[in-house]
């Protein structure tokens, strides 16, 4: 399957994720329309055309710069054909999926004598990869889009596949990132982080890493409650024995704060004490 082919069944199989991203809007009816157009018809495998109420999305991905006949005017050629047989406005967006430093992927235009014919050009590498690594339908395009880390990119696409609960999306979903990785990075690096044993693992990796964030964070916060009532106990009662730290350093957060609240009462380091005694029979 060709890599235009990977993005068309895409946009043919998530009609209305591809016309919240492109056109801004939440449809409530998106039909998927042949791609034969009448007057002579033309064909081309990697043309979709999506009918909404009111409007029909024209989405164009483009591999290659070169075409015959040239890129704009096959544009003008489809919005008139699509005018003629529909009668509703057209909106274009041609998507270049491999970077390239050709003009005709920075045009947006088709202009002759008396004709100007304007559409959109959308180029995966500039696009930032968040919103599309939060959208299934979108995630295959995820390893074309802007970034400094190819790892980080390809680490993080593993893991948005690898929470799809559904085996047979994630499946297909995998196997289409896998084909659109392919034209930007090698072989061998795509499939340390997007085959299946590798994408299980990354999900498995970045479940402990959260938890352990989360638990440094605990950690920091005890250890702050922990210093400040040493400070406020310090300067009441002076040098504290060595068996009372041990204890008060066992103790939780809540049970620490609990401790300064109650500080304001302590006469001597016995009630301190017994206070202890309190919180760990309880």
């Amino acid at each position: 399957m060709s890599f235009d082919n990977v993005c068309k069944v895409l946009a043919e199989k998530y009609p209305r994720e591809f016309v919240s991203w492109l056109l801004a809007e939440a449809p409530t009816k998106v039909k998927v329309l042949k791609t034969e157009l009448s007057l002579e018809p033309i064909r081309a495998d990697s043309v979709t055309f999506l009918q909404t109420a009111n409007r029909i999305l024209h989405i164009e991905f483009q591999t290659r710069t070169i075409s015959n006949p040239p890129l704009p005017f096959r544009m003008l050629d489809y919005s008139v054909r699509l005018i003629r047989q529909y009668n509703v406005p057209v909106t274009q967006v041609v998507i270049f999926l491999q970077e390239t430093n050709n003009e005709i992927a920075f045009t947006e235009e088709y202009v002759n004598e008396t004709t100007t014919h304007r559409y959109r050009v959308l180029r995966m590498w500039e696009q930032e990869p968040a919103l599309f690594l939060d959208n299934p339908a979108l995630l295959p395009l995820a390893p074309l889009t802007r970034t400094s880390s190819p790892q980080r990119l390809l680490s993080q696409v593993a893991q948005s596949v690898a929470r799809i609960s559904d085996r047979n999306t994630k499946q297909d979903i995998a196997a289409y990132a896998e084909i659109l990785a392919g034209l930007k990075f090698e072989k061998g690096l795509i499939r340390q982080f997007l085959s299946e044993d590798a994408m299980q693992e990354s999900v498995i990796y970045q479940d402990i890493l959260q938890k352990g964030q989360q638990q440094g964070k605990e950690q920091g916060k005890q250890e702050e409650a922990f210093r400040f009532l040493m400070r406020l106990l310090t300067r009441r009662f002076g040098e504290i024995d060595s068996s009372i730290i041990e204890r008060i350093q066992g103790l939780s957060t809540e049970k620490l704060e609990s401790l300064g609240e109650e500080f304001v009462d302590f006469s001597d380091i016995s009630d301190l004490v017994n206070l202890l005694d309190q919180q760990e029979n309880s």
